[in-house]
């Protein structure tokens, strides 16, 4: 499920009446911009336009005080209603002193059949940012990025590792021999358009930019990229940085309004998904109360109530198939999780069993030396093929000339796109996968395969370049197979000397990643026995299948 609704959390050292007047006051402000009369709102239900009503409840006691309006417009019944609500609150149990703020923006749909649109960035978030002094964690939150200069790289390496940090960091670096405020003003405030709220946004200058990437030695920015660091950043461990994105700055320029889109869906699912702090957790639910009817007779004061009700009773529905959507979409989430578990046990378990079985055979290889009393070569460290990889999925395209044995036919924007989508370690696990294809096809060619690529894959023979056999499918489901819609997707191109219709059913895949609905697959066919090469026809998202 991707993110469609926007959430933002932040907290204040402001006290609990000076943050609410703020946000009451941005409030205002944002409703009026909107032409909606917000002069005089008191608790209960407002009417402040035609289908627009605001609620407002408010408590305070021992445990601490909020105060939360909600909105609800509704231009027609097609549309649907959009619902956004303000949160403060203070908790005086918090030990850390400090008063929360939350933003939701949601869009209910007119029927539960239909898919919510997307929230862009509510006006009233840059508005509370521009007003209160926010933090999450160490960092300040601004609506606008701030410029890493050398000095600050400490205390900026100090909030990405920050476990008190909720929000993620996005740093955008400065291309070489370019103006960092000419790159800031002309292409990065264009791609920080939608992450107002969501996460902490800097611009690392140029002088700052050797420092940083000296202390951040796996976690680096490369010159014009944005990288996304996600809470609980450990710049000691190498394999951590797999789960902080890069934005290449060849998708940046290509297309900045798309690619703003594209940084925006991480943190708009991690807010979407991470627990809300315990003082807003547990707050209560909002329940509209309708204003009393205090002109017109008996009886039109009571036709009016029963008329609220029925309004109140069709928003507790529409709020109820909402969240029953939730459900079920969170639950197809957890379908996924749990079958990329399985399949990453799979995956583990097999390299065990291939780490045993190598580990056997260097033992005994050690022994047979040490007993022609070779015991140098018995004790040395064994040398391996240096891999050197690529940094991006479009430097992988260009660095394809190196596999002779191998003829990409894909469409290489799809390729590319990943760039923007990766959330793991699928670049690696792709120029993998293509290196062992390579070393397959040069003995496909010279007909010493003895086997399709999945034998291939559990052989000695591929040892030197090794992919797990259990990430390899060499045919689709029947489904996939009979039904022409799913099937005319994986005919993919090869060269009219391959098959005269310039395409073939490419059903054998390699899994490149899992877990998200990006998944990416890489889809091949094997000529090596008579054009002496394996075409690669599809690098990119998983294609449509039974379960999609």
């Amino acid at each position: 499920m991707e993110p469609r609704g926007y959430r933002m959390v932040i907290s204040t050292r402001q006290d609990f009446v000076t943050a609410s007047a703020l946000a009451e006051r941005q409030l205002y402000t944002w409703l009026e911009a909107k032409h909606y009369d917000a002069s005089a709102l008191d608790d209960g239900r407002n009417d402040i336009a035609p289908n627009v009503t605001l609620d407002r409840d408010s408590s305070s006691g021992r445990q601490g005080a909020y105060t939360r309006w909600r909105v609800r417009e509704t231009p027609s019944p097609e549309i649907g209603t959009w619902q956004s609500t303000l949160t403060v609150r203070r908790d005086h149990r918090d030990n850390a002193d400090r008063t929360w703020l939350q933003v939701d923006i949601e869009h209910m749909p007119s029927s539960p059949g239909r898919a919510p649109t997307r929230a862009n960035t509510p006006g009233i978030a840059g508005l509370l940012l521009d007003s209160l002094s926010a933090h999450d964690g160490l960092a300040a939150v601004k609506a606008k990025a701030a410029f890493i200069e050398p000095e600050d790289v400490q205390e900026v390496i100090e909030e990405l590792c920050d476990e008190q940090r909720r929000l993620p960091i996005v740093i955008a670096s400065v291309p070489h021999g370019v103006d960092a405020d000419v790159w800031a003003d002309g292409t990065v405030e264009h791609a920080y358009r939608h992450l107002s709220g969501l996460a902490i946004l800097y611009i690392l200058t140029p002088e700052a930019h050797t420092t940083f990437n000296k202390e951040l030695e796996f976690h680096r920015i490369f010159g014009g990229g944005i990288r996304t660091y996600m809470p609980g950043v450990d710049p000691a461990w190498k394999p951590d940085a797999q789960r902080h994105p890069v934005m290449s700055r060849r998708t940046l320029e290509a297309d900045v309004r798309r690619a703003a889109r594209t940084l925006a869906v991480l943190p708009q699912r991690h807010a979407l998904r991470q627990p809300l702090p315990a003082a807003l957790a547990t707050l209560p639910i909002q329940r509209a109360r309708p204003r009393q009817q205090v002109h017109g007779s008996d009886v039109e004061k009571l036709s009016g109530e029963i008329k609220a009700l029925y309004a109140l009773l069709s928003e507790a529905e529409q709020i109820e198939a909402r969240r029953s959507k939730e459900i079920e979409e969170l639950n197809a989430d957890l379908e996924t999780t749990d079958r990329s578990a399985y399949e990453l046990r799979g995956e583990n378990e097999e390299l065990y069993e291939q780490f045993q079985v190598a580990q056997r055979r260097v033992r005994f290889m050690q022994e047979e030396l040490r007993k022609a009393g070779e015991y140098e070569a018995a004790n040395c460290e064994p040398s391996a093929p240096a891999i050197t990889y690529p940094e991006t999925f479009a430097g992988l395209l260009e660095r394809l000339n190196e596999l002779p044995y191998l003829c990409f036919t894909g469409r290489e924007k799809t390729t590319r796109d990943l760039d923007s989508q990766s959330v793991d370690n699928w670049l690696r696990v792709a120029w993998d996968a293509l290196l062992a294809l390579h070393h397959f096809a040069r003995a496909s060619a010279e007909g010493t395969a003895g086997g399709d690529f999945l034998s291939w894959c559990k052989s000695e023979e591929s040892q030197a370049y090794p992919f797990p056999a259990a990430k390899v499918a060499m045919r689709e489901s029947d489904t996939v197979a009979r039904k022409d819609k799913l099937r005319r997707e994986r005919m993919l191109p090869v060269p009219e000397s391959v098959h005269p219709d310039g395409v073939v059913f490419m059903q054998a895949h390699l899994r490149i990643g899992s877990g998200n609905t990006i998944a990416p697959r890489l889809h091949f066919y094997d000529d090596g026995p008579n054009s002496g090469r394996v075409y690669v026809g599809y690098l990119g998202p998983h294609l449509r299948n039974t379960l999609t």
